[in-house]
């Protein structure tokens, strides 16, 4: 019994050095390609099994400091879902002094089994795409060869930056699981890098200090202007120089992956990272040299950008046609809305992102083309040259994240802003349907911030001080066959409209009552028509006639009526016990049913559901159901009205158990009996 209880004891440390990974490059072993499934995840599409992320400084005369980043990443694909982890973007920033970050030394490598050997595929030159973004931004594209289902990928580069005030962030968890990662980031002395955590979850950051002995070259000065000392000034000196580093590193193990949740919005907003800031800089005997600590420097440094200040200062190319569009026209509101319109008129959007201008607002007024920032900063001089206080507002899309803070980086979108009395109009004239006040929900990203003149800043929060409201009549007839026939009015505002207009704008008749019919169970429509939906400022208005199938049941002779018909959800939608992440509705709303049913003859009511009100602490929330009867009427009316669009994690036992209640109410049965 004991020769056993040591043999397999034995065997299991056997498995277990065997299985042992070797995370060196080119080191993938026949077990993890073998390998079908992640043995904590066994749902995951990919893993990542190693990333090594290593950051130091080098040091040359032309150049000063400048930073030098490793990356090494081996990944595994389990499905063909998970294909799309073997494409990697690098973004790489650039400035308007020609400094640029760069990437050198790419080496990749695909590797698969073939029978009992392991085949690797390098990745070529054709599979590798650089692309501008925008004037300050190109991106690294590459995608890995020979794919399948349990391939492993692997690759590593370098990046050089003379970008010392920005470094990228350091990422530790993923949508997929992270096995293994390892990151070290080391700084002279003289730079104070402050750290931003940031995520959900907790991780240790290890520190260090050592010496380190650099060597560099200079010229000496001339001295005393003498024939030898300025023969000596051209010559170049050797030295050596002895400072500290501090060293910063993280090494984690089986982080788990980031799982989606309903309306979570962008769940990369809350994945573990590390963010180092630069504070400032100080050389021995030399004065200490601060670096965006607030958001005023922040503020100041944009305005200073060739790209964004000197953009909103720029107006003769517009002048002749704003004074004609607004010959005669005195009143505030009518200037604003007038060169909105125009703007979102005349200029068409190229589809890039971005806070600097990339064409500049000059030629792209004469293309009619251009990025994000060459229109908005463009409709931000014509307010201003009306005489409107208007500024531009930084604002960071929800796939870009959420800057916590002061930095210019965290924002990839500016918008134009108009101060009025204690409120800001928000505006954005990329977007074709766009209304004054009335952003994308991509934008709904908390807050923006309002960058004025004199340099001063404030933050300003993008989600809508209006509900959107969604008004919906139901006129319907219980036949013989169990089937409901009626008609339906509908009417949108706000961000519901926008979503309509988006939505149904352009499509075929068919297309459209499919759209309608979508997710309503047995439902038929026909006659649909809509009014304003190309109409701005107005409210979109669809009406339809409709037979539905599946809400009434004969049980024993009794009629079980579901009578909010198509309009309920069946389930609740937060099924999870706990909540990692915040749950977003993206922007207020108000949802108001009637409807109204006329039962068949020889029946009568016999239940009718009790009429109800709750709402969450603090009124974010509430919901109202009330059903009446009368002769062969039945009339149910229902209100839910989300006024909070964002609710934290704590909130979320109570919010689940709010909408069970809200479901388990709309689906209740009307019962009808044989009179």
């Amino acid at each position: 019994m004991k020769t056993t209880i040591l043999t397999t004891l034995l065997t299991v440390c056997l498995l277990q050095i065997s299985f042992a990974q070797d995370y060196r490059f080119g080191k993938v072993s026949k077990e993890e390609l073998q390998q079908k499934a992640h043995p904590q995840d066994p749902a995951a599409n990919a893993a990542v099994l190693y990333r090594e992320i290593a950051t130091h400084f080098l040091y040359t005369e032309e150049e000063g400091f400048y930073i030098e980043t490793e990356v090494y990443e081996r990944i595994k694909i389990y499905t063909k879902e998970g294909f799309s982890w073997a494409t990697k973007v690098v973004r790489l920033y650039q400035s308007d002094n020609n400094e640029d970050e760069t990437v050198s030394g790419l080496k990749a490598y695909t590797y698969n089994l073939q029978g009992n050997d392991i085949k690797e595929e390098k990745l070529r030159n054709d599979g590798i795409f650089e692309q501008e973004e925008h004037k300050y931004l190109k991106t690294l594209k590459f995608t890995m060869p020979d794919l399948k289902e349990g391939s492993v990928v692997e690759y590593r580069y370098k990046i050089k930056s003379p970008f010392i005030t920005n470094i990228d962030e350091y990422r530790f968890q993923e949508q997929i699981p992270v096995e293994k990662v390892f990151v070290k980031f080391v700084a002279p002395e003289y730079f104070n890098y402050k750290m931003h955590q940031k995520g959900w979850m907790n991780f240790a950051i290890n520190t260090d200090m050592k010496d380190r002995t650099m060597s560099y070259s200079y010229k000496p000065s001339a001295g005393s202007g003498s024939a030898r000392d300025l023969i000596d000034s051209h010559k170049s000196v050797r030295t050596e120089i002895t400072f500290k580093e501090n060293i910063y590193t993280i090494d984690l193990e089986n982080v788990p992956a980031l799982r989606e949740e309903k309306r979570a919005g962008n769940i990369d907003n809350y994945s573990a990272a590390l963010k180092f800031e630069l504070s400032y800089i100080q050389y021995p005997n030399s004065p200490i040299k601060t670096y965006s600590t607030t958001w005023e420097d922040v503020s100041k440094t944009i305005h200073r950008y060739n790209s964004f200040g000197d953009e909103l200062a720029t107006d003769n190319y517009f002048k002749d046609d704003i004074d004609q569009l607004l010959s005669g026209v005195t009143n505030k509101e009518e200037k604003i809305l007038k060169i909105f319109e125009f703007v979102k008129s005349k200029m068409n959007w190229n589809g890039y992102h971005g806070m600097f201008a990339n064409e500049g607002v000059k030629k792209a007024y004469k293309s009619s083309t251009g990025n994000v920032a060459d229109i908005n900063l463009m409709l931000t001089a014509m307010l201003r040259y009306a005489g409107v206080n208007a500024n531009p507002i930084l604002v960071s899309t929800k796939s870009n994240g959420i800057p916590l803070f002061p930095t210019m980086n965290g924002f990839n979108y500016v918008i134009a802003g108009v101060e009025v009395q204690n409120n800001v109009l928000l505006l954005d004239a990329t977007n074709k349907r766009g209304e004054i006040g009335l952003l994308e929900p991509k934008l709904l990203n908390w807050q923006g911030r309002l960058i004025r003149q004199d340099g001063s800043s404030n933050w300003v929060p993008l989600s809508p001080r209006e509900h959107a409201v969604n008004n919906t009549m139901l006129q319907g007839t219980i036949a013989e066959d169990l089937s409901i026939a009626g008609n339906a009015q509908n009417r949108f505002t706000g961000h519901y409209a926008l979503e309509y207009r988006e939505q149904f704008s352009g499509i075929s008749d068919d297309e459209k009552r499919k759209k309608i019919e979508n997710g309503k169970g047995e439902l038929e429509t026909s006659a649909i028509a809509f009014n304003n939906l190309n109409i701005l400022y107005e409210p979109v208005e669809l009406t339809y006639e409709f037979e539905s199938f599946d809400a009434v049941e004969n049980i024993n002779g009794k009629l079980y009526v579901s009578p909010l018909l198509f309009l309920t959800e069946a389930e609740n939608p937060f099924k999870a016990e706990e909540r990692q992440y915040p749950i977003d509705f993206q922007y207020p709303f108000k949802d108001r049913y009637l409807i109204s049913l006329d039962i068949p003859e020889g029946y009568q009511v016999e239940v009718l559901p009790e009429p109800v009100t709750f709402a969450l602490d603090g009124n974010a929330c509430s919901f109202r159901y009330a059903a009446s009867a009368s002769g062969n009427k039945i009339q149910v009316s229902v209100e839910l009205s989300m006024n909070e669009a964002l609710f934290l994690p704590t909130d979320y036992v109570n919010l689940k158990k709010f909408y069970q209640m809200l479901i388990d109410k709309e689906n209740e049965k009307i019962v009808l009996s044989k009179t």
